[in-house]
């Protein structure tokens, strides 16, 4: 008889991904909003992303710990809402049936709300998907993309896996992105310029003016993305969306999703508003919506009516937004961020692998990233219960 070896799930996973090429893919596993393209690893493990960043990765133990308080994927804790919950639950009988006649009337809404024609969208199972898969339409034949430094890496890292190079811009001193030297950085192999505005991971805005007049004036030359994944957490967030250049005839893309302020992350859902003839592009290597389920799609729909959730998501946000600012502050921390989005970067005066371990430790689940020189934590915005299990395992670690 043949010997049985019982293998829990989290070595099953490790032991999986540390096959060809795999290791390569093993520090992100359980960090819910990274790419999965190659990364590029220095001596201790850690994730360089440019001259200016780098990521401090945990070690493979550390992956899937036991938290109290997962601060590291700002994923929204009060979600999905009563009235999402409902009509998914209502919906998974039907889960036997494609859901193209549902995601039509899930489409049509968006238009409604976003103003611009069904046309003009495209849904995919999460903004992030759709990040991916217009980096591979718009790169595979090389070219660069520039975006500020640091950013969002999604779109960037598929870029670089299918041939593009990468030129980042630093952020200017007040966390907002140098729009002029971003438009000198372009030249005739830029084939996209990449923004994520609120930006990821620092937490900020550029200006609405300025960014406004950027992405009318440049999109006449070269594509703009810009990644709004973070804006309704503004309580104008609407006012500072740049899809109103859509109806101008710009080659503008504006990416938007359901897993933040409708705390739909594990549902993927999300979507982009762009020209026709862009969408076309894309349509030639995928069907966007195809990835979404049909209990999914009813969520969706059901969310976007559900305005006394979205209310209490972003007023719940913001009330633990001021609580870490205070008890950041404290600490003698006053160089923190001011954030517009579900989460706070602030620095920190120590190498971000033992911060790492020491908050994992505690059962505190956060980020730890180095640009400008500095180190810096990004914790996500969880519950107020969650955040005073935050603060105190901070006043632990860096006391």
């Amino acid at each position: 008889m043949g010997t049985t070896t019982n293998i829990n799930r989290r070595d099953w996973i490790r032991k999986s991904v540390l096959t060809a090429g795999g290791a390569m893919a093993l520090p992100y596993m359980g960090l819910a909003e990274t790419p999965k393209a190659p990364l590029t690893l220095d001596a201790e493990g850690n994730a360089i992303y440019s001259p200016f960043f780098k990521e401090y990765l945990p070690k493979p133990e550390d992956l899937m710990p036991e938290l109290a308080a997962k601060l590291n994927a700002n994923e929204n804790p009060y979600g999905p809402s009563p009235m999402a919950m409902e009509a998914f639950k209502n919906s998974v009988s039907g889960g036997n049936r494609y859901a193209w006649k549902e995601l039509f009337q899930l489409v049509d809404k968006i238009a409604d709300f976003e103003k611009v024609e069904s046309k003009n969208i495209m849904m995919g199972p999460g903004s992030s998907d759709l990040l991916e898969k217009t980096a591979m339409v718009f790169f595979k034949d090389g070219g660069n993309v520039v975006s500020a430094d640091p950013s969002y890496m999604s779109l960037i890292r598929v870029a670089e896996s299918v041939g593009a190079t990468w030129k980042p811009v630093p952020l200017k001193e007040d966390w907002s992105h140098d729009l002029k030297a971003m438009e000198e950085a372009i030249d005739d192999q830029t084939k996209l310029v990449y923004i994520c505005n609120p930006n990821n991971p620092t937490g900020s805005m550029t200006d609405h003016e300025e960014l406004v007049d950027f992405c009318s004036r440049v999109s006449e030359k070269v594509p703009v993305f810009v990644d709004e994944a973070y804006l309704w957490f503004l309580e104008d967030g609407a006012k500072k969306s740049m899809v109103s250049l859509i109806n101008q005839g710009k080659n503008v893309i504006i990416a938007r999703t359901f897993s933040k302020i409708h705390g739909m992350a594990g549902l993927r859902v999300g979507y982009i508003v762009a020209l026709e003839e862009t969408l076309d592009r894309l349509k030639k290597i995928t069907r966007g919506g195809m990835g979404i389920t049909l209990p999914s799609v009813y969520g969706a729909i059901a969310a976007m009516d559900d305005a006394d959730f979205i209310d209490k998501s972003r007023t719940l946000n913001a009330e633990c937004r001021e609580y870490v600012y205070s008890s950041l502050k404290q600490l003698g921390i006053d160089s923190y961020v001011p954030s517009s989005t579900s989460f706070i970067i602030f620095p920190i005066q120590m190498e971000g692998k033992p911060f790492l371990e020491r908050m994992t430790e505690l059962k505190v689940g956060v980020r730890a990233f180095q640009f400008m020189d500095q180190n810096w934590c990004r914790v996500s915005m969880g519950t107020m219960e969650e955040m005073k299990t935050f603060t105190s395992a901070l006043n632990k670690v860096l006391v």
